[in-house]
């Protein structure tokens, strides 16, 4: 996070001065935003937490928190847009995050939709509500979905088609696979130890490995 909000006033510092940024976006389609940021293709969900989108990336910051200050502190959406749009175009330098992986009209409306939403009171108050159980046991379709899998993995029971994890229709992993993963992390995917309890993430585990047999 400190090497976003470090970028963040080195941008809005360069858009004063006029150079070094991709500069202010065009008026962005933030409905197409959400589309975008939530996609495979834009991959931004998958490495970012973001409320209104659902998403509980875990590699890069979280946007909530990211530019909840800012928000709180009169910054207009336009400078968070540019802020946000300079990052895409211009990532800070070992944060790990590809350039450009959306471009033009799609980068705007990323922009434009984060801008929007990031740090927003009520979507974070509404996301950290916990999803919904049945019978007074977790629901693993639910925290599947709840907990930003369905952006790096396919599934064919969730209507998840992500392409950044493995496929799990074709791992087909055990419940004990599932849960050590889930739990512990590998590579890229983040520990959800702490975040989930070991109820939820034995209902996710459970839920992934019979729906892939």
């Amino acid at each position: 996070m400190r090497l976003l909000l470090a970028a963040a006033l080195v941008a809005v510092a360069a858009l004063a001065a006029g150079c070094g940024t991709e500069g202010l976006p065009t008026e962005g389609n933030a409905t197409r935003g959400k589309e975008v940021f939530t996609s495979a293709e834009g991959q931004c969900g998958a490495c970012h937490e973001l409320a209104d989108a659902g998403t509980k990336g875990q590699v890069g910051p979280n946007l909530d928190e990211a530019f909840a200050g800012s928000r709180e502190q009169g910054f207009k959406e336009n400078t968070i847009a540019a802020v946000v749009l300079d990052q895409i175009y211009y990532p800070t330098e070992g944060s790990g995050m590809p350039a450009k992986l959306v471009e033009g009209e799609d980068a705007d409306a990323v922009a434009s939709y984060v801008a929007e939403v990031a740090g927003d009171p009520e979507a974070m108050k509404a996301a950290a509500k916990p999803p919904p159980s049945k019978g007074g046991k977790p629901d693993g379709k639910a925290i599947f979905a709840s907990a930003g899998c369905a952006t790096c993995h396919t599934l064919a029971a969730a209507g998840a088609t992500g392409t950044i994890g493995p496929n799990l229709d074709e791992a087909k992993p055990s419940i004990d696979h599932a849960i050590e993963r889930i739990t512990q992390g590998k590579g890229v995917m983040p520990s959800f130890k702490g975040q989930l309890t070991a109820a939820e993430i034995r209902a996710v585990a459970e839920f992934v490995s019979n729906s892939s047999r």
